[in-house]
């Protein structure tokens, strides 16, 4: 693989954590900070609260709403489809949050490789967090994807639909119960947030995990043991199945999946703990993790059996520079430590966002059919322009010819449903690199 450039590490931790941050609602947090976690290839943010952490527990103890032990896994891994045999019924599951309504809706048939065939390009658009909120941005992506024939991941914080009032449930890894470094929703926001996720699911979207309490650094993923990342995973699992029980909200039906089914893969905030993550979802039956910290353009390859889908170097606009794949790595090359920076600028930065991810488009849509991975967060960051940017390039690449918006979970079937020998060879590509198709995938 060619060397490539990158950002440096050295502009990092330190000079982010006295950054002020929007919190979920789109307000000053005056105690708040972006915390970004720093990688060889690039930066990653994360919404941070200062938070008392003393008297912190590992995060298994039990909460009033029953949670899994964290010695057990919530499910056993999927050997076979509990739902084969389906009548045809609508099944509510526990106290009436979730629900079998049969399978998922608008899903593409999965096809093998003919040989001599060239890939289809993937694009997978994700979203981290999924609360909707003030700034309607989870029901405007629904809408632009619709548009678009796109279909993409949302990966839900557990505790957005846990309202404030009973953040004692909560029992995150290392910190006090009921504390977490993003905010508690409204009852208004955990509303409309239920709403968008049954209008996802039912578009085909995938309805992913981003686990809860959104921690990093000390005390964060980076640091917890794989008993620990099962115990935030039950929780996540926990919050979604019992919102009913959780909020007292009798009058909204229950969300259409049985979310242990639904549930096979997730991204952890700050791309941290992958290591220790990793044997946590797979006894748990999760089929892929999204939680590494960058990688080349390549086509995935598996750590232990689980799909690795990293966020990935694109390069960046009138410059050798690589920026990795999400929308705060622009914002840092453009604004610095500022979520606001300076308004006559944004055209240009939104420009160069554009171009940047459109170039990491074309290198590979002409190239090596890698996958491209694009990670976003619900957030108006410098008046919007990622966002504006985003949904640019979701309007430009998702009905091309050979091209394919698609959520991370429909990739992971279309990926096991291939000769491990052909994805052997796609994965010898460098990302420009367009080989003689009728002969590479014979």
């Amino acid at each position: 693989m060619k060397a490539l450039k990158t950002l440096k590490a050295s502009q990092s931790l330190k000079a982010l954590k006295a950054l002020s941050a929007r919190n979920a609602y789109g307000m000053a947090a005056p105690l708040g900070a972006l915390t970004a976690v720093a990688v060889v290839v690039a930066l990653l943010i994360a919404l941070t609260s200062p938070g008392d952490t003393s008297g912190a527990v590992d995060g298994s103890v039990q909460a009033a709403v029953p949670v899994p032990r964290a010695d057990k896994v919530p499910r056993g891994t999927k050997k076979k489809n509990k739902y084969a045999d389906w009548d045809g019924k609508v099944k509510v599951i526990g106290d009436g949050s979730t629900s079998y309504t049969g399978p998922q809706p608008k899903q593409r048939k999965i096809e093998k490789l003919k040989p001599g065939q060239k890939p289809p390009q993937f694009v997978v658009f994700s979203w981290d967090g999924a609360l909707e909120n003030g700034d309607h941005l989870f029901s405007r992506f629904r809408q632009v994807a619709k548009e678009s024939d796109a279909q993409m991941t949302f990966f839900l914080s557990g505790m957005y639909l846990l309202p404030k009032y009973k953040s004692s449930l909560y029992r995150p890894p290392m910190h006090k119960q009921g504390a977490a470094a993003i905010s508690f929703p409204t009852d208004e926001h955990i509303r409309e947030t239920l709403e968008q996720l049954r209008g996802a699911w039912l578009d085909g979207n995938e309805i992913g995990s981003h686990f809860n309490g959104h921690f990093c650094g000390s005390k964060g993923g980076g640091e917890w043991t794989t008993r620990q990342w099962k115990s935030e995973a039950e929780q996540a699992y926990s919050f979604v199945k019992n919102w009913k029980t959780n909020t007292g909200f009798t009058d909204i039906e229950p969300l259409p999946f049985d979310y242990d089914e639904e549930l096979v893969g997730g991204r952890a905030p700050c791309l941290e703990g992958q290591k220790n993550l990793i044997p946590a979802i797979k006894s748990m039956g999760w089929r892929y993790d999204a939680s590494s910290p960058g990688d080349f353009q390549i086509w995935p390859s598996k750590i232990d059996g689980i799909w690795n889908f990293p966020l990935q170097l694109v390069p960046y606009p009138e410059s050798e520079k690589q920026v990795l794949s999400m929308d705060f790595n622009f914002l840092f090359n453009q604004s610095g430590d500022s979520t606001e920076g300076d308004p006559a600028k944004y055209a240009e930065w939104e420009r160069l966002t554009r171009e940047g991810y459109l170039n990491g488009f074309e290198r590979v849509y002409n190239g090596s059919r890698a996958p491209l991975f694009i990670g976003n967060h619900f957030e108006t960051w410098n008046g919007g322009i990622y966002m504006q940017a985003i949904e640019d390039v979701m309007r430009s690449v998702c009905k091309r010819q050979g091209v394919r918006c698609v959520s991370f979970k429909q990739l992971a079937d279309w990926l096991d449903a291939q000769d491990p020998k052909v994805l052997e060879k796609l994965r010898m590509l460098d990302p420009a690199e367009s080989p003689d198709w009728k002969s590479y995938t014979k």
